[in-house]
């Protein structure tokens, strides 16, 4: 299913400030390397992440779901200069590119790639979180929100990634196990009265969540 029309999507990509050289060599090397390619961040949503983390200034940020590095340096273009930014992936090729582009783009200072399960790790890491960006597998999506949720300060920002899945959330019924994952999710935050939330439909779906 075709969420935005492909016109629409060019004629935005050819209006936005361009990835700098780090991103831009990120974001072919994934294209031509990784077989996921797909799981990639447009460099539209690349650049709003950017923007709402320069618009938060935060101090501590988390990411789950690494990839390949790129999201993780646009959200940490925002942070506060004594500030840090703790990403989680799963698998180790990946964390090791992400790691060797964070260097590359001058971060490593400010970026932590910690690998392994997220579940495991997140109760080891004792900051108040000022923005976090959900974009793992879709299944843990509510225990991942609900970890974070705990240590979000009041007034922070979960951003959670693939709210509508390919358009498959649309459908009636809802079939398949991430789809299924994701629906479940979107009502979770929907019913939850400790945030409020606007689902935004760039790319694949992003909903901004705001701790009261």
């Amino acid at each position: 299913m075709e969420l935005v029309h492909s016109l629409a999507e060019q004629y935005a990509a050819a209006h936005s400030t361009a990835p700098d050289a780090v991103c831009t060599e990120l974001i072919e090397t994934t294209l031509k390397e990784h077989r996921h390619a797909h799981m990639l961040c447009s460099p539209e949503q690349g650049k709003l992440l950017e923007f709402i983390s320069c618009m938060i200034q935060p101090v501590h940020v988390l990411e789950i779901g690494t990839f390949t590095g790129y999201t993780a340096i646009c959200l940490a273009k925002g942070l506060q200069t004594h500030g840090s930014l703790h990403t989680i992936e799963l698998r180790e090729a990946d964390a090791a590119t992400a790691k060797e582009y964070i260097r590359k783009a001058g971060l490593d200072n400010k970026i932590v790639v910690h690998t392994g399960d997220a579940r495991t790790i997140l109760p080891q890491l004792n900051y108040t979180w000022d923005l976090v960006f959900i974009d793992a597998d879709k299944v843990g999506y509510i225990e991942y929100y609900e970890l974070t949720l705990q240590q979000l300060r009041q007034g922070g920002f979960i951003l959670a990634d693939n709210v509508l899945f390919h358009g498959q959330v649309l459908e009636h019924p809802v079939k398949g196990k991430n789809p299924e994952a994701v629906d479940a999710f979107n009502q979770h935050v929907r019913n939850d009265s400790r945030v409020e939330q606007v689902m935004v439909t760039i790319r694949d779906g992003l909903s901004l969540i705001r701790k009261l």
